[in-house]
Formats: structure tokens, sequence, C-alpha cells
């Protein structure tokens, strides 16, 4: 199996452009993940890394770290941000050298064009995970019949992850949410496939496919996964409003959630399968979210963030057609495997 260090490079080598230089990437970034190793090793504290991810290039340390190698992790980290600007613009690393992290994380996260939300990006800007959400965690919290007021003690903003059971009764979603579905909305709403181009994001994966509209002019025989036709496995986010008030016909709030919290107006949609559906990787996102499994069967594997992993152990859940998954995704590197048979569509949102 592989260790995190190689799955993060792995999936930060996915997630950049060839253009882009990821071997180069890549090789610096396993660079980033030696120095860390050795930065422990010599007593340096995953806190004093953490710093130098987040500093202006500078570095006060006091005895006993030597200051050569100091001044090496300053530089190596210091250099990470700057090979970064392949994919980050101008804007966004004065940003991060004057200390506004947070309007650097709004923008990230409301932008599909200032940053690729890679592996090696994510893994610089990130905030430090409390371990607490995970510390003798060992197996995969399930729930049935969860009240609002257990929900928030257990699960709700502790990034403590969750499977509800049978959390989808009286969706109609459950039997009505297609691949042809989703294609007679979209390409019959006006405007709706402009707004996902320009305004919303779409995750294409290990496809080809540039656009939700390309999806939807696949072939019938692709569509239904017919042998010799090649996978598919693409997410995307909607937020043109009559689509959105369509959708959300078809499913109701999570009856768990807190009734003083907000949902987001944003649906998230993945579909496909079978096979490997989305790589490790962490979310840039501002809230935990739930994504509930409308139809076929997808595993998740969770893996916790590198300052957690000497208390943390990787989890595993299968997720089946009903059953609601919460998660905190900011806080842990996430992979879904899609099992064969029934198309996998998945619907889900953020909240506070």
């Amino acid at each position: 199996m592989k260790n995190r260090k190689e799955k993060s490079v792995e999936s930060d080598e996915k997630n950049v452009n060839n253009n882009e230089g990821p071997e180069c990437r890549q090789k610096f970034y396993s660079r980033l993940c030696e120095l860390r190793d050795q930065a422990r090793e010599r007593g340096i504290g995953q806190d004093l890394v953490a710093h130098v991810f987040k500093s202006r290039g500078t570095l006060k340390v006091q005895a006993p770290v030597e200051n050569s190698w100091s001044k090496t992790i300053t530089m190596a980290l210091t250099l990470s941000i700057i090979i970064t600007a392949g994919v980050m613009t101008c804007a966004g690393i004065a940003m991060k050298y004057f200390g506004l992290d947070e309007e650097l994380h709004e923008l990230i996260s409301e932008s599909r064009c200032i940053v690729d939300n890679g592996g090696f990006t994510i893994e610089i800007a990130r905030p430090l995970t409390n371990c607490e959400c995970c510390r003798n965690l060992k197996e995969f919290p399930v729930e049935r019949n969860i009240s609002s007021e257990d929900f928030v003690k257990k699960y709700a903003y502790t990034a403590v992850p969750v499977l509800i059971k049978d959390a989808t009764q009286n969706w109609t979603a459950m039997t009505n949410f297609s691949f042809d579905f989703f294609k007679n909305i979209y390409t019959k709403t006006k405007g709706a496939l402009t707004t996902i181009d320009e305004e919303c994001q779409f995750f294409p994966y290990k496809t080809e496919f540039e656009t939700l509209g390309e999806v939807f002019n696949m072939s019938a025989e692709r569509a239904n996964f017919t042998p010799g036709e090649k996978p598919w496995y693409i997410g995307w986010s909607n937020c043109h409003s009559e689509v959105s008030a369509i959708l959300r016909q078809h499913y109701q709030r999570p009856y768990f959630l807190p009734a003083d919290s907000e949902s987001s107006s944003v649906d998230w949609m993945f579909m496909g399968g079978p096979g490997l559906g989305a790589f490790v990787h962490l979310d840039y996102v501002q809230r935990p979210s739930w994504q509930a499994q409308i139809s076929g069967q997808k595993t998740w594997t969770l893996i916790p963030t590198p300052e957690c992993e000497d208390v943390c152990t990787e989890l595993n859940v299968t997720v089946s057609k009903g059953d609601i998954i919460v998660l905190d995704t900011n806080q842990w590197y996430h992979a879904t495997y899609i099992h064969p048979g029934e198309i996998s569509i998945t619907i889900g949102s953020e909240y506070d």
C-alpha cells in the first residue's frame, strides 16, 4: 500500500497541467516531504514547519535548532511558494505574502482560475488539522436515525466523519435522478450549460471531457457503460438558480442537520463508474459537507493529514444507495472508488 507521501505526490502530479512542469513539481514536492521528515527527526516540531509554510520567507527560532538547518527549511519552503507561480497569479502570491490568508482562502474557494487546487498548493496554504477529529478512531462511525442534537454533539462541527444509513427516505431523487434526467435539464434549460462553464466548477477526473456539455454529447453506448466503451466519471457544481430549483424538488434538507444551520445554495453532483472516482486529494472549501448516494455504490478512503498521521489511521467506508456521508473534506485527504453495477450518482452540499 502506498504511504501518505507517495499518495500526495501522485495526486499532485495528476492534478497539474502538462505545461506546468509536473515532473519538476513532483520532485520538488517529494523533496519537501523529505525535509519535513528530517525536521521531525532533528526535533523540529510540526507547528514550526507549518509556520514556515505560512511565513513571509523569514524564520525566527530558538536553540537548539541549528541555524543552517533552519535556513535550509526556510529556503526550501519559501521556494515552494515561488514554484507555485505557474498556477497562482501574482495577486494570489501578494495576498499570501502580506498575510491576507482569509481573503486568499475565499479567493481560492470561489475562483475557477486563480489557482489549481492541486495537492501541492493545498498543502502549502491549508491550516493545521486538529487531530482530535481522528484520534483513536479505528472504524468509520455509522449511525441510524440520529437526532439533530446528537449529530451536533458528535459530528457536525468536529471534523469527525460519519455515515448515516437510510437517510434519503421519501426523496424522489432516488427514482428520478439519472444520466438522462440531468442531460434533459441542462440541455433544455436556457443558459444552464454556459453557467456551469463560466461560473461553476467541472471535474473531468480521468476523462477527456472539458465541459459538462461534452459529457451529455457522449454516445448512448458509452453513457450506459457498454462493454468495450471507455469508462467515465465526472463531477460538477451547480450554481444555476433554475436548475437548482428543479433539483431541490427531488431532495430535502437532511433531517439530522441542526435547524439553525445554513445550507449552501450550490449543489454538487458526481456521476459515473466503475473504477477510480476521485484520486487522493484535499479540498479547499469553506464548510463541512454531506453527500447522498442516489444510486450505485462508492467506497471512500480517508487519510489523515501529515500532522495527524502518527496518531490517526486510514479509514474506509462503502456508501450504498440511500446513505449519506458527512465529511469535512478540508481536514481529510480522500479518494473514491466506484463499484461495478448501477451507475453511481451522488448529490451534496455544504452546511455551517
